[in-house]
């Protein structure tokens, strides 16, 4: 059945639960939702007609044909809307048309109003722009060399960076957790103290680079190179990447240029499984590191979006003759990174899993929590996904007083299928999981708190309505599983001074009644969804996961600690502090009975961004 919103008017799928049954595309004969609780009859209820229609654009069924285009479709449709922009229209009936393009062979899409000095859409004044965010921070004029290709990533891909935005010594790191934010363009300049960008990260200042691998979902190669240092610009990397077929295909022209580097394609056996995984391993001359991060490579990620990453100490080689157990860690990170590099089951990794085996890892105060694609039975069920995070909760932390009252907070930037009510999985086996602490045998049901953002959140967004391509809820998803939006919370991240940085970062965590200590934390690429995290089969006997995440585990006993304060007010940074950086702000604001979480694939028209654009799914 058809439904009219405040987000246009869209169509309900008839498609089940089954994460294995693929979305309908462009179905126009479906059945309607019944069997709704009141709340989530209050929900629908909320929603608004509104004058202007739109056609959902459906979830793809296939691989879009376009080389330009990089990632998923909820990125593509982003890059379209930057690279073509639709303004704010008082007039309903010109919402829908896309704005002529310029034919000078720039590459640019530029609306009618593009030239108006005074920043408004067709005259409009500022006033029509989200109200509560700091003014656009005026742009240096766009250098269109004629030797630059049409840009994939939107209008602002070849804006030049601030001149202070790169370090040009080592930034002053908290070494305590090693946990750090990417730096954000447009923040006060104390807000990216001990913040990183990915020159940092590759920088000679922490090591004199020899070869490099580059674990990820989706890459730029041509960015990735020009981000290492002119001296190590042609020294190997290799790809570990999971793009099939035509995808593979286009990855691979991209790195035409670059002889360089190589690729390692990630076994997917298992029906929408992606390769999800975000991590380097840097081999210098000085030694080795880890580097388990939240970002693409592609430049899109890097500049207005919260990320995180957890930066490995400096791990030196081991002497000759060392035995295999030497440079473990009180973690067993050595151990269990190897372990997670030998499921690849990829020739192309073994001299880096020999490498590793040569140095000493024994620094490492975090745990590694990664997914694989597979189905599992027996011990190795608490090897992967969820209750491999379920298993160190187990034997790691300790009981709580009250512990009942301790929330659970889970941050994330993409929903999968949770299943027609919330026992199906997410109170279920993962709360489970979550609730974990020690070996008490309390089975208690805290407070679940989920912060995803509103469509609001993204508006008033650095990036405006883009921010929203990188953030793939389905319209397909969330109608089918209404209940999930009473655990809503805004994005709101006063505290390190990023709540108009849109979350690509992933976060779960157990705080305190009060939120200012935590149990645990933990930093990865996995998602809310049962393909990243896995989920039970054959009456508990079996976890099936989809996909390749990785994460780490932050528990106080491994920093010989309690719990962990929440640090109140981290930026700047300092190197002693003993705070844990929270990315976003404690305790979360629920969603408002208006509020609504951000959908990719439904036009938004009723408001326009800080930019003076609507959203028009391409």
């Amino acid at each position: 059945m058809s439904q009219d919103s405040q987000h246009g008017k869209w169509t309900v799928s008839s498609s089940d639960d089954d994460d294995e049954a693929l979305p309908s595309s462009g179905t126009t004969t479906i059945k309607p939702v019944s069997n709704l609780s009141s709340s989530q009859s209050s929900l629908n209820a909320q929603l608004e007609a509104v004058p202007a229609i739109l056609e959902v654009k459906p979830e793809p069924a296939t691989i879009p044909a376009s080389s330009l285009l990089i990632g998923s479709e909820a990125r593509q449709s982003a890059a379209m809307n930057q690279l073509n922009p639709v303004k704010f229209e008082t007039n309903p009936s010109l919402v829908g048309k896309r704005k002529k393009e310029v034919s000078d062979g720039s590459g640019w899409a530029l609306s009618d109003s593009d030239n108006d000095d005074d920043g408004g859409a067709n005259g409009k004044s500022l006033s029509n722009l989200p109200k509560g965010v700091p003014p656009s921070p005026k742009a240096k004029k766009m250098k269109v060399e004629k030797d630059r290709p049409p840009s994939p990533h939107g209008r602002v891909y070849y804006i030049d960076e601030p001149e202070d935005f790169f370090e040009t010594s080592i930034p002053c790191l908290n070494d305590t957790y090693r946990f750090y934010l990417n730096k954000v363009t447009g923040l006060d300049k104390n807000n990216n103290s001990g913040a990183l960008h990915i020159r940092d990260v590759l920088s000679p200042l922490f090591g004199t680079l020899k070869e490099s691998v580059q674990f990820n979902y989706c890459f730029d190669i041509a960015w990735m190179v020009k981000q290492y240092p002119s001296e190590f610009r042609d020294r190997p990397v290799l790809i570990v990447h999971g793009d099939k077929r035509e995808a593979k295909a286009r990855l691979v022209q991209q790195a035409q240029p670059f002889p360089h580097v190589r690729f390692c394609q990630a076994k997917l056996d298992i029906a929408f499984g992606t390769h999800h995984t975000k991590m380097m391993l840097l081999w210098y001359e000085e030694g080795f590191r880890v580097i388990i991060l939240t970002s693409n490579l592609i430049r899109a990620d890097w500049y207005q979006k919260t990320q995180g990453m957890w930066m490995s100490p400096l791990f030196p080689r081991l002497p000759e003759g060392s035995s295999a157990t030497a440079g473990e860690s009180p973690t067993f990170f050595k151990r269990d990174l190897l372990k997670y590099l030998v499921s690849y089951r990829a020739p192309e990794l073994e001299e880096w899993i020999q490498r590793i085996k040569e140095h000493d890892l024994s620094e490492t105060r975090v745990y590694l929590v990664g997914s694989t694609p597979g189905r599992y039975t027996g011990s190795d069920m608490e090897h992967w996904g969820h209750l491999r995070l379920r298993k160190l909760l187990y034997d790691h932390t300790d009981p709580v007083p009250n512990e009942e009252r301790w929330p659970v907070i889970g941050q994330f930037s993409s929903i999968g299928s949770m299943g027609l009510d919330k026992t199906k999985w997410l109170a279920g086996e993962f709360q489970r999981t979550m609730t974990t602490l020690g070996k008490s045998s309390l089975r208690s049901d805290p407070p679940l708190h989920l912060v995803y953002p509103s469509v609001e959140d993204v508006r008033t967004s650095l990036e405006g309505y883009p921010a929203g391509g990188s953030l793939p809820y389905s319209i397909q998803t969330a109608q089918k599983q209404l209940w999930l939006h009473s655990y809503f919370h805004h994005w709101k991240a006063n505290s390190t001074g990023r709540s108009h940085a849109m979350p690509h970062i992933k976060t779960y965590m157990r705080a305190s009644p009060d939120f200012t200590q935590l149990a645990w934390f933990l930093v990865t690429s996995a998602n809310l969804s049962k393909a990243a995290w896995g989920a039970l089969e054959k009456n508990n006997t079996q976890v099936m996961v989809r996909s390749y995440e990785l994460g780490v585990l932050f528990i106080p006993s491994a920093f010989n600690m309690k719990t962990f304060p929440v640090h109140k007010n981290p930026f700047p940074v300092s190197s002693s502090s003993s705070g844990f950086l929270v990315p976003f702000d404690l305790p979360p604001t629920s969603y408002s009975p208006k509020d609504q979480p951000w959908i990719w694939n439904i036009p938004y028209n009723q408001a326009p961004d800080r930019h003076g654009n609507i959203w028009v799914p391409s």
